[in-house]
């Protein structure tokens, strides 16, 4: 068995990875990300393999990251992920009537879908859980372009589900909602006694500090095209339920109190419009027949976390407690392996993913 497990995530700012020892206290030994050029990917999604793969490399050198097995996280706005109730069977048996029983809600043919199922609850003959379909030609190209970088993909896994497993840690008896606030891609995770029950992919661009950075070298650009180096980051150290419409500022906006009412003048429009979503999804999960546990309280990662306005209008708009999490809430760093800032705050799915395959945790 190996001595570490490394998880990967490709987004479209980013490629960001972690590698974690699997001894009896599983702890971050190495932890980096690499600024990918404009137009290489888009979230879970290759549009320059070339470019990816090297980015790739670069994060394995300057990072540390010793081993080449991966788990691959991946979250976008064309992969489906919605309640399933089937028939109870044997897993084997479910395995193959799955394509035949689902191929009538999926978006692409039922052949050009990679499918998968997380079954939560058996109840009187049926079997309740999630339905997951990701485009078959993406994850190939996700595979294939990580060999171009000499990695080997062990698994493919939902980077909500490794919400779902941070839930496990900190908070295995609540019903939660874990909030992964991304770049351009964002989902919410309600989870009850660390199992997931509902995921919202929500696809909106925040102002995080990558895409204000992004946005600002685009600009001067644009405006005063000179001849720059490429720009690089390499921190060494180490939809369910609710449909998705396009991004736009909401009609109404809940009611702002304290200093967040002061600002709201102010307010981006894209912290706005996550803000409603975010209150209207957690809203819908608590009002839905058969929900027994409303959410309790929630738990945000992500570097749209730390986006201007975004902490007090999330604490405006929900009824409940909200509390910021990074990758030391899930695990401690081994020396000066501890990722800081907005990687520490990404990083937290993506240690979710991984953390399903170190002994002693299982498969969220």
């Amino acid at each position: 068995m190996a001595k570490t497990q490394v998880a990967l995530e490709i987004t479209e700012e980013s490629v960001r990875a972690v590698e974690i020892s699997t001894g009896r206290t599983p702890t971050v030994v190495a932890a980096g990300e690499v600024l990918l050029p404009p137009g290489s990917a888009r979230d879970s999604e290759i549009l320059d393999p070339d470019a990816v793969a090297i980015a790739i490399k670069q994060l394995w050198a300057r990072a540390g990251i010793k081993g080449r097995r991966v788990v691959l996280a991946i979250a976008s706005r064309r992969i489906l992920v919605r309640e399933y109730v089937t028939p109870a069977m044997k897993p084997e048996l479910l395995r193959q009537a799955l394509p035949f029983q689902v191929q009538d809600l999926l978006p692409v043919p039922v052949t050009q879908a990679v499918l998968d199922f997380y079954p939560t609850l058996e109840h009187e003959g049926k079997i309740h859980g999630l339905l997951v379909a990701a485009v078959s030609e993406t994850v190939e190209a996700l595979i294939s372009t990580l060999g171009k970088a000499r990695l080997r993909v062990d698994v493919v896994d939902l980077a909500p589900f490794g919400l779902a497993r941070a839930a496990q840690r900190l908070a295995p008896s609540e019903c939660v909602a874990m909030l992964h606030l991304g770049d351009h891609t964002s989902y919410v995770v309600v989870t009850e006694f660390g199992v997931p029950r509902f995921v919202r992919i929500i696809p909106a661009t925040l102002p995080t500090a990558a895409v204000r950075a992004r946005t600002a070298a685009t600009v001067e650009a644009t405006v005063a095209p000179v001849e720059a180096p490429v720009r690089e980051l390499a921190l060494v150290g180490a939809g369910v339920g609710v449909p998705d419409e396009a991004v736009a500022l909401p009609a109404s906006l809940p009611t702002l109190r304290g200093r967040a009412a002061a600002r709201h003048g102010a307010m981006d429009p894209a912290v706005a419009d996550m803000m409603s979503r975010v209150r209207d999804t957690i809203a819908f999960y608590d009002a839905r027949p058969g929900t027994e546990r409303p959410v309790s309280s929630v738990l945000v990662s992500g570097a749209g976390a730390a986006a201007p306005g975004m902490t007090e209008a999330l604490d405006a708009a929900l009824d409940v407690p909200v509390r910021a999490i990074a990758a030391s809430d899930l695990l401690p760093s081994a020396g000066d392996a501890a990722p800081a800032d907005d990687l520490a705050r990404n990083l937290v799915p993506t240690i979710g993913v991984v953390l399903g395959e170190v002994p002693g945790w299982g498969r969220a």
